[in-house]
């Protein structure tokens, strides 16, 4: 009782800061089994019934959470039983043993007398050297299993634990306790009533390292601050994105140089960019590298313990009394930013972050965490429930806010994702009185209402964005629907002449991908079930006509127009709305096409996830979700297809062993050859690198360290590749038989015919994003109804972040669908 008070009393943040080894009394630990003695007393003691007793089953909260008091006294017996027992005389039972609560077990032995020893049998005579192995094989395996069944037994007395949990998981196990979907509603427009954090972890001051760049062929002296900008420049790769592209390399190298000589100020030496050479603090960078790979297990588990100090500290917030996981705890570092597509403030520097720019926000009356940084304090404290960040602060390159919110998991996102999906689901009953409305709208006299009319075609066919205006020196040119300019629409990109209905759609899309799409508005997936198609290819004509390609194509239609439009016809309906909808009818329609093929029951777990991802597919690409292809991507595509030749020439190979086999010229099978000469290299060439990385004292010595482990593993890249080459073949000089070379092929076919399907899953899907989709335009619990219809474990669709993010969705039954319904039951 007194643990109980004392935990519940406790409302700040100490149990997720708390960082000392206190907390490791409270494990998860407890014996699993009673003694049998004291469980067949509890089960027996009906004439004595005890006065609160308890199961194994019924373990009390105390037991669970590791209290020091035992309640052991729970299972004792009472004691006017222990009474009764004590007056009855000792009965001898088996073998004289005498039964005694309080006393051991004492085996009494009779006397012995010539009589007990009997005459030893007659040797029998050996019939052959067979049997008498068989016999020897037969007492030896009797051996063994009494040890077998000595040490099964000896392991049943020792009591049993559940495993040790760590802090992390401690905490992850108690934030999946919460289930806010099933907690009382909060206050109209509050998003919760107390809310407690421990502020933002800040990156430590620049430590300078000395080391000079070079102008004119001359090294320079720069003071911290200086030397901390041409650092930031150095640490940007060459070859990549930004320097390595001709578009983006000239403004990113403009932009920064701004800045660094803001920073030189006026008279400094350094006046040209191109008399700059950064390489000397490069090769410092490089070198640091190779120095950090050389740390040893023990200093790696200390950085991990840093991390873990830091994420215990800022990571978690109190909530409505409950423990939520905090999502970007740790204050962006400074540097260059670096932007997406050819954005017009790339290479200019991101400022380092001070506490007096942050503003917490936490419920009136909490406390207010201590600033981490010496020398500084907090810029304000506001307490404001009806917002759901945390801590804001803005950034100095587009002057934007930036937000300190719950993660990905919490409560406030999930009850965002469940209403975002129910009002797409709304949607389904409402999208036919929709389209009717801009229908009639394509063939108006009036052009606001014709532009509106295709602009709402757009959305709901194409899955647009709205887009808007931008500045074009503040923002990367990208465009949505309301934006489309004429240079973006090509008519009959194949000049295939008149009747031709196809335009080429091609512009920068959000985050500046790009979006190259032909579109056939002649074709049946358009103009089926009054589509409409060819009336929306006359208007793009039509409003195209007579105009220079950098105007807009929707020159009347403005963002706030079409998004107040939206709001008329449907309540809290928008653009993203729309994209929401046909991704999770879309994914919805395509699993039940697949679902109804005749071969779909013979699918192995595997082949239905291929065809899950298929819809998956689907969905990204009328959503345009699109990944540039990394260099890792390449290589591993190319690996898997290197490892696919090598088994289909193995199997050829083992066909052509087949035929020996079988005409009996056996004297030409390959043999495999032993490895453990390489193998024993490899482990000495390991453990010769992991000795170096031990004693290395110096950075020279940590980069020597560095590039010998480098060596070890190529190397035992190499002798895997080497194995991997003769896996198929039989060891020894043991000929292989007709049935096992059979076998061996069939295994091969099997092998082959999964890497393929691997390949072709990871080829198809090498350029679209199926991730952005699950996490934010498929309605989650669709995914899950069909995982159960097909019992298909859901950590083949979901990661293990998609799970605790939508742990709100894994209770649909297997025939839930995406319709009018579940959405209007969810909102009501």
């Amino acid at each position: 009782t007194t643990s109980r008070r004392k935990r519940s009393s406790t409302t700040s943040m100490s149990y997720a800061e708390n960082d000392d080894d206190s907390d490791e009394e409270a494990e998860f630990e407890f014996e699993e089994e009673i003694p049998k003695k004291r469980a067949k007393r509890s089960s027996t003691s009906s004439s004595s019934p005890r006065a609160n007793p308890k199961t194994k089953m019924e373990t009390s909260e105390d037991e669970f959470v590791g209290d020091q008091d035992s309640d052991d006294d729970d299972f004792e017996e009472p004691l006017s039983a222990l009474k009764n027992k004590k007056d009855k005389s000792p009965s001898n039972g088996r073998n004289g043993r005498v039964k005694s609560s309080g006393t051991k077990k004492v085996k009494e032995e009779p006397p012995v007398s010539d009589d007990d020893f009997e005459e030893a049998p007659k040797p029998k005579k050996k019939r052959s050297a067979a049997p008498a192995k068989k016999k020897e094989t037969k007492t030896k395996a009797k051996s063994k299993a009494k040890a077998g069944a000595k040490h099964v037994k000896e392991e049943a007395k020792k009591p049993k634990t559940i495993k040790s949990l760590e802090k992390g998981d401690r905490l992850s196990a108690a934030m999946q306790a919460f289930l806010w979907w099933e907690a009382p509603p909060l206050q109209d427009g509050c998003q919760w009533t107390t809310m407690e954090h421990a502020g933002v972890a800040f990156p430590d001051e620049y430590d300078p390292h000395g080391v000079k760049m070079l102008y004119d062929g001359k090294p320079v002296t720069l003071k911290p601050c200086e030397e901390e900008v041409a650092t930031f420049f150095a640490a940007v790769d060459p070859d990549g994105m930004h320097l390595g592209n001709k578009k983006t390399a000239p403004i990113f190298i403009k932009n920064f140089f701004n800045d660094f000589k803001a920073v030189l100020g006026r008279g400094h030496v350094i006046k040209d960019f191109k008399k700059c050479d950064f390489g000397p603090i490069r090769d410092h960078l490089n070198e640091q590298k190779m120095v950090k790979k050389a740390i040893t297990d023990e200093e790696r588990k200390q950085n991990k313990t840093l991390r873990q100090r830091t994420m215990f500290k800022y990571g978690f917030a109190l909530v409505d009394g409950h423990l939520e996981k905090v999502g970007n705890y740790n204050m962006e570092p400074p540097g260059t930013f670096r932007g997406r597509g050819e954005h017009p403030k790339m290479g200019k520097l991101k400022q380092r972050v001070n506490p007096e720019q942050v503003k917490l926000n936490m419920s009136d009356g909490a406390r207010v965490p201590f600033c981490p940084v010496p020398g500084h304090a907090w810029g304000e404290v506001s307490h404001d429930p009806k917002v759901q960040w945390l801590a804001n602060w803005k950034e100095n390159i587009n002057n934007q806010d930036k937000y300190m919110q719950l993660a990905a998991q919490s409560s406030f996102k999930g009850k965002s994702d469940r209403s975002k999906y129910s009002k797409a689901a709304r949607l389904c009953g409402n999208i036919d009185a929709i389209r009717s409305s801009y229908k009639k709208k394509l063939k108006s006299k009036n052009v606001d209402e014709r532009q509106l009319g295709t602009a709402m075609w757009v959305i709901d066919r194409l899955a647009l964005r709205v887009g808007g205006e931008k500045d074009t020196d503040e923002e990367a040119d990208t465009v949505g629907c309301c934006s489309l300019r004429v240079e973006h629409l090509h008519f009959d990109p194949n000049n295939e002449g008149d009747g031709n209905l196809e335009i080429e759609l091609e512009f920068l899309g959000k985050d500046s991908m790009l979006f190259k799409q032909t579109i056939d508005f002649g074709s049946e997936l358009y103009t089926g079930n009054n589509g409409m198609g060819e009336q929306v290819f006359a208007n793009f004509k039509r409003f195209c006509a007579k105009k220079t390609p950098t105007q807009e194509v929707f020159d009347t239609l403005t963002p706030t127009i079409l998004n107040q439009h939206l709001k008329e016809v449907m309540e809290g309906l928008t653009a993203k709305v729309f994209r929401t909808y046909n991704a999770s009818k879309t994914l919805q329609d395509e699993l039940r096409k697949t679902e109804q093929k005749e071969s779909w029951s013979s699918l192995s777990d595997a082949e239905k996830v291929v065809e899950y991802n298929a819809a998956n597919r689907e969905v990204a690409i009328l959503c345009n979700h699109q990944k540039t292809v990394s260099k890792a991507q390449e290589t591993s595509l190319g690996a898997i297809s290197d490892k696919i030749k090598t088994l289909k020439d193995q199997r050829k190979e083992l066909k052509d062993t087949l035929k020996k086999v079988k005409s009996g010229k056996t004297k030409g099978i390959p043999k495999k050859k032993s490895a453990l000469e390489l193998d024993e290299d490899v482990k000495k060439s390991l453990a010769k690198a992991k000795k170096m990385k031990d004693e290395a004292k110096t950075n020279e010595e940590k980069i020597e360290a560095t590039k010998a482990d480098e060596a070890a593993k190529q190397k035992r890249r190499d002798v895997q590749k080497e194995k991997f080459k003769q896996m198929h073949l039989w060891a020894g000089d043991k000929v292989p038989t007709e049935e096992s070379v059979r076998k061996r092929i069939e295994t091969w076919n099997a092998k082959i015919a999964k890497m393929e399907l691997d390949l072709k899953h990871k080829d198809d899907n090498k350029e679209v994003s199926l991730g952005t989709s699950k996490l934010n335009y498929m309605d989650p619990r669709i995914s899950v109804a069909f995982c159960k219809r097909n019992e298909i474990p859901i950590e083949k669709i979901f990661s293990k972040t998609m799970r605790d993010k939508f742990n709100w969705s894994m209770a649909v039954p297997p025939d839930w669908e995406f319709n009018f319904d579940k959405g209007n039951e969810e909102s009501l």
